[in-house]
């Protein structure tokens, strides 16, 4: 997998960090640097530990489904950005405002689980790949740590308005990224 694949899937999984971190930006009296900090250092430490869960899971059965790894890993990403989509397009107002601090306690472990399960996904993916993960997973936390504080940021001066779009572009890239790995191994 090159750089700009990699850098492109963290891009798509960051989307939904993003989204959140554009909310709680908006809905936040105080928006303090701890607090960016404490939503960024979070989501981007759950969203690089996911996929190497599921790199681990898949690096065990990769062996047996070696034959069509393309097809399931192009599944796995369509379905995650098919998911990430329709859940944006269902969303209708956006989410009600924050009446508790989002970036603290079970609340930010929670926001931190949501935004990263579909990165489980992605690890899998990348075993069935036969990638390795030490990197991706690093390159996919640090993406989505800095998308969260400029989410967060952002979310202070424009609002919610554009969260929903942001969760439909990730999906897009990532059913692009799946599109690209079965063509990858049908034409080339």
């Amino acid at each position: 997998m090159g750089w700009l694949d990699l850098v492109a899937i963290a891009c798509g999984l960051a989307m939904d960090a993003f989204a959140v971190a554009l909310v709680t930006g908006l809905t936040l009296e105080v928006l303090t640097r701890r607090r960016v900090f404490r939503l960024a250092f979070h989501f981007g430490l759950f969203q690089a530990l996911m996929p190497a869960i599921g790199w681990a899971a898949g690096s065990a059965v990769h062996r047996f489904l070696g034959a069509f790894d393309h097809w399931i890993a192009c599944g796995l990403l369509v379905a995650v950005g098919g998911h990430m989509i329709v859940g944006a397009l269902e969303r209708r107002g956006g989410p009600p405002p924050a009446t508790k601090d989002p970036t603290s306690g079970w609340r930010l472990v929670v926001l931190s689980v949501a935004t990263s399960i579909d990165a489980l996904a992605v690890g899998l993916t990348l075993a069935m790949l036969g990638s390795a993960i030490l990197l991706p997973a690093l390159v996919i936390g640090v993406v989505t740590a800095a998308f969260t504080s400029v989410g967060m940021l952002l979310g202070r001066r424009v609002g919610a308005a554009w969260g929903r779009g942001v969760e439909v572009a990730g999906g897009l890239i990532l059913i692009a990224i799946g599109i690209r790995i079965v063509t990858g191994h049908v034409i080339g």
